[in-house]
């Protein structure tokens, strides 16, 4: 029979027929999808072009990118939202009391915010071993390890009263809460195509934003109205609360271990939810899909946390870029959070519960932001799909080789990293100026929006440019983020000592400012390196796969 591409079937046969290309090459039969997936050994599809728009996945194809529905998505992200909330709460929840931990325990404010410069550096650290070990054995089990760290550093901080042990358990601490931000985001890359990505990504980062909202006023009441230790017991409490209905519910996602979340997990990666819907889909007379022999050999032993894939996605030269950028514009948040204590005590004379009132506006600006650019990173993914006259296949994976993916997305995200060091040097100004209070807090709203805004476009795109190992790429992104953050925090206090909050403020604002033609060349260089570090891992493959023929031909 002759051989027919997509794009020449009518549009009646583009659903039930679709072309299948294994490694490039054209496969002399034409059968549908659910046929080569029923063979016996299932077919494992490399390449699937639909209407020329390509799926790039190993996992099986079942219905889409992913078995879940809209709703389902939801629950899973909000259910990794909740957990993710304890790193950003157990860092701002610290920040209103720091000036009264210093003086408990007859430290410097010097001193004092150095648990906080340790903190952010072990999330850096931490993010990456979490990330490369829930790649490998599955979301569930990292959440596990997280949890027990952090309800175990939460014990021990709660009767502490010395800054040694402060220190220590606060690094235990950090270890225990920050993995689960890059399982939040790693949980969007296992359930969510690209074009509906901007969307989901609110609700996976709603945790992140309302910890800065939330936690700053309960520390302050707590350290205030109680004693600082009971903000450690607080803690403890909760994450217990949020701990066990996530232990039985949520359902492993990674898609190593599950495929699209049609294969049956493992036992230790199982939930109550994966039992229950194994058991429906049997008693609807749905199969399961068989596993495919690769996801077979990756889950068949227990592997040790492994940072390479982390500190290998940092050193591709597209991503470090933008990690780059991303890490400055966080570096600013830290200063400005950490600074906030010392500058609202010192200059307007605030308590404790006035200072983390000041919170607020960051919280709302960091959640606005998420509301706004939820719809508008979609709206423009789908802008430029129709400009390429590509179709919008929302629920599958699309193949973004030919996409301008970089430009997509950093349209939005460049304006707004400008946007951001404009507004960090009017907030050191206005407070070098002692101006109205009202000023300052109008700045923290705008520039919480801004800089969240801009953040969630390029941890977007670092999902976009590492399809399948999201968590390897969301620890990268964090890693950055918090080393640069954690200099930031440590440097801020001195730097205004020297030369005053106006041009400490702009100092930063400028080093920010500096980077966005990194941005400018990923926008214009991006798309091609991409394709060309996609021919080289082709003909590398190639060159094996002939080797090992000619190895068996000898044999």
């Amino acid at each position: 029979m002759s051989k027919k591409t997509v794009q020449d079937l009518p549009a009646a046969e583009v659903a039930p027929s679709i072309e299948i290309v294994k490694d490039k090459q054209e496969i002399d039969q034409q059968t549908t999808i659910d046929d080569r997936i029923s063979q016996d050994p299932p077919y494992e599809p490399e390449s699937i072009k639909i209407k020329g728009l390509a799926i790039l996945d190993s996992t099986p194809i079942a219905d889409g990118y992913s078995v879940y529905s809209a709703g389902q998505k939801k629950v899973i992200l909000i259910a990794g939202s909740f957990a993710a909330f304890f790193s950003p709460v157990s860092s701002n929840i610290y920040f209103p009391a720091l000036t009264t931990i210093a003086k408990d325990l007859r430290v410097s404010l010097s001193q004092i915010s150095l648990t906080v410069t340790t903190y952010q550096v072990m999330q850096g650290i931490a993010l990456m071993i979490v990330a490369g070990l829930s790649d490998e054995i599955g979301r569930r089990p990292a959440y596990c390890v997280c949890f027990i760290l952090y309800t175990a550093a939460n014990l021990g901080l709660a009767p502490s009263n010395s800054f040694a042990s402060l220190m220590g358990l606060r690094l235990l601490q950090s270890a225990g809460s920050s993995g689960t931000i890059a399982l939040s985001v790693a949980l969007v890359g296992d359930t969510c195509a690209p074009a509906e990505r901007g969307f989901y990504m609110s609700w996976a980062t709603l945790g992140d934003l309302l910890g800065p909202a939330i936690s700053p006023i309960a520390g302050g009441l707590i350290a205030q109205k109680l004693n600082w230790h009971w903000i450690f017991w607080i803690l403890l409490l909760v994450s217990v609360c949020v701990f066990v209905p996530l232990l039985l519910f949520l359902p492993e996602t990674c898609r190593t271990v599950v495929g699209n979340g049609s294969i049956p997990p493992p036992i230790l990666n199982m939930s109550l939810s994966d039992h229950l819907r194994r058991k429906s889909r049997k008693e609807q007379g749905a199969e399961a899909e068989q596993r495919q022999p690769q996801i077979q050999r990756g889950r068949s032993k227990l592997r040790m946390p492994n940072p390479w894939p982390t500190l290998k996605i940092a050193s591709n030269f597209e991503s470090f870029l933008v990690l780059l950028t991303n890490a400055f514009a966080r570096a600013s948040f830290y200063a400005i959070t950490t600074d906030i204590s010392a500058s609202f005590h010192g200059i307007y004379g605030f308590d404790d519960i006035q200072v983390s009132l000041i919170f607020i506006p960051i919280g709302m600006g960091g959640i606005a932001s998420a509301l706004v650019m939820a719809r508008l990173i979609d709206w423009n993914f789908r802008r430029h799909e129709r400009r390429l006259s590509l179709p919008s296949e929302v629920r599958k994976a699309q193949d973004l080789t030919d996409f301008p993916i970089e430009k997509a997305r950093l349209e939005l995200g460049l304006p707004l990293y400008l946007a951001a060091a404009c507004l960090v040097i009017a907030y050191g100004w206005l407070l070098e100026s002692h101006v109205s209070i009202a000023g300052p807090i109008v700045i923290l709203f705008a520039t919480s929006f801004v800089l969240s805004a801009s953040m969630q476009v390029l941890s977007t795109l670092m999902v976009d440019l590492w399809p399948g190992r999201s968590g390897a790429a969301t620890a990268a992104n964090n890693f950055f983020r918090c080393e640069l953050g954690a200099v930031a925090s440590a440097v801020i206090q001195p730097m205004v000592d020297a030369m005053g909050r106006g041009w400490a403020y702009t100092t930063l604002a400028l080093l920010s400012a500096a980077s966005t033609p990194l941005l400018a060349l990923v926008i214009r260089r991006g798309m091609a390196r991409r394709k060309a570090a996609l021919a080289r891992k082709d003909a590398d493959r190639w060159m094996k796969s002939d080797v090992a023929g000619l190895e068996e031909q000898q044999i």
